[in-house]
C-alpha cells in the first residue's frame, strides 16, 4: 500500500496526538509541526499529499497567512489544505469554504473543532483522492 503523507500544523500537542492516532489507524504517514515556520520546512522536505492546518498558531493569523502563501506558490499550490480550527469558539467568527473568499482563505476544506473522526477521515480521503 502506498502510504500517503499528511502534515498537521497545529500548536495544540494533545489535538495533534489525537489526529495522529486517527490518521495512522487508516494507514497515513503522519507528521506534525507546531508553528508556521516549522510547517513550511516540513512541507518542503516531505512533499505531503495533504496539509491539515490550524488558523491560530503563534499569531492569530498564521494559518491564514500560510494558506495564502502555499496556494500562491507553484511548488505547493496543488497540495490540498484542510483547515481545522476553533476560531469560531474563540472569536465567534464563522467561516464556510462554500461561501468564503478563496483569495482571503484559499483552503480546500474547513472543519470546526472539535472534529468528528469519521467526518475527518471522509474529508481527508476525498481531498487526497481528488488531488490534481
Amino acid at each position: 500500500m502506498d502510504h500517503k503523507k499528511v502534515i498537521i500544523i497545529d500548536d495544540d500537542a494533545d489535538f495533534v496526538a489525537a489526529l495522529k492516532v486517527i490518521l495512522a489507524a487508516k494507514g497515513y504517514k503522519v507528521f506534525s509541526a507546531a508553528n508556521k515556520d516549522e510547517g513550511r520546512k516540513q512541507i518542503k522536505e516531505l512533499a505531503p499529499d495533504l496539509i491539515i492546518l490550524d488558523v491560530m498558531l503563534e499569531n492569530m493569523s498564521d494559518g491564514f497567512d500560510l494558506a495564502r502563501e502555499l496556494k500562491s506558490d507553484e511548488d505547493y499550490k496543488r497540495i490540498p489544505l484542510l483547515m481545522l480550527t476553533a476560531i469560531g469558539e474563540t472569536t465567534g467568527f464563522r467561516y464556510s469554504v462554500t461561501a468564503g473568499d478563496k483569495d482571503w482563505l484559499p483552503v480546500d476544506e474547513y472543519m470546526e473543532k472539535p472534529i468528528n473522526p469519521e467526518a475527518l477521515i471522509l474529508k481527508v480521503e476525498k481531498l487526497i483522492e481528488n488531488r490534481k
